[in-house]
């Protein structure tokens, strides 16, 4: 699943391309929105929730998608060759003169009146990337659950909006502890929050999600997808292992046995 910072460079691309000009056209390539015909509306703004975006036309009406683990807006010239995947996998086209935004496998359109974006986006807590940031209010919501593990709690969307598996494996390696620590033994949870918001604010416009201040691929990261190999700093291997939910199978937990203190699957 993608982690905040690409979806705001998402919203940033189109917003830059589609803000403020008429669609010329509009296919929603999903049952439920078919028929909908958004030719003519003007593109207002398009804006970043946590991982959904929203592009809000003029009427009142706003188009909400979700990335999820493998959709992807991307943008041609109109009348260039699109080349994001097979046409079976688009699920939204729209288009200006100058610009064609194609969303391909999304697994989330829907077409809302801009009034009830809340429905979709209302559960959501503090936006690591947006205007309702607010520190106390996300550590009020961690707090409200002291045994959740710190990755687990990290990524769960209701207490703070935009981490992803990266974010949330090297700030544990950061803080010092395995993934499993419950929050309730993290002493420096302000400081996680503090160093989240930090790295999110200065990879919002540059991919890869750097941590270490390195550009190379290999060594752009502290412990994310790197299983196996030697730790940054002090050169034993990294493991890996599922997170502590069952939902969080398909995301596994990366750590440092020296590095980082706490419980572990590996004892």
């Amino acid at each position: 699943m993608p982690e905040g910072d690409t979806v705001y460079r998402t919203a940033t691309r189109l917003r830059q391309a589609l803000a403020g000009r008429l669609l010329t056209g509009a296919d929603l390539r999903v049952p439920a929105h078919a028929t909908a015909d958004l030719r003519g509306r003007r593109v207002l703004e398009v804006v970043p929730r946590g991982k959904h975006l929203l592009i809000r036309f003029d009427g009142g009406l706003t188009l909400h998608t979700h990335l999820r683990m493998d959709g992807s807006w991307e943008l041609y010239r109109t009348g260039e060759r699109w080349h994001g995947g097979p046409a079976h996998q688009i699920r939204a086209v729209l288009a200006t003169d100058e610009h064609t935004a194609v969303g391909y496998r999304l697994p989330v359109v829907e077409l809302l009146r801009t009034a009830e974006e809340q429905r979709v986006v209302g559960h959501l807590g503090p936006d690591l990337l947006g205007p309702d940031w607010d520190l106390a209010e996300a550590l009020r919501r961690l707090g409200e659950q002291p045994e959740l593990p710190l990755a687990e709690a990290l990524l769960d969307q209701r207490k703070l909006a935009g981490i992803g598996n990266v974010y949330a494996n090297e700030l544990c390696f950061l803080a010092g502890v395995t993934p499993w620590t419950p929050l309730g033994g993290v002493a420096v949870l302000d400081r996680v929050l503090a160093r989240a918001h930090q790295l999110l604010e200065a990879n919002r416009l540059r991919p890869g999600h750097p941590t270490t201040g390195e550009a190379r691929p290999d060594r752009r990261n502290f412990v994310y997808g790197r299983a196996r190999r030697p730790c940054l700093r002090c050169g034993t291997p990294i493991r890996t292992a599922p997170h502590a939910s069952d939902r969080g199978r398909d995301r596994p937990a990366f750590w440092c046995p020296r590095c980082q203190r706490g419980p572990s699957p590996a004892g």
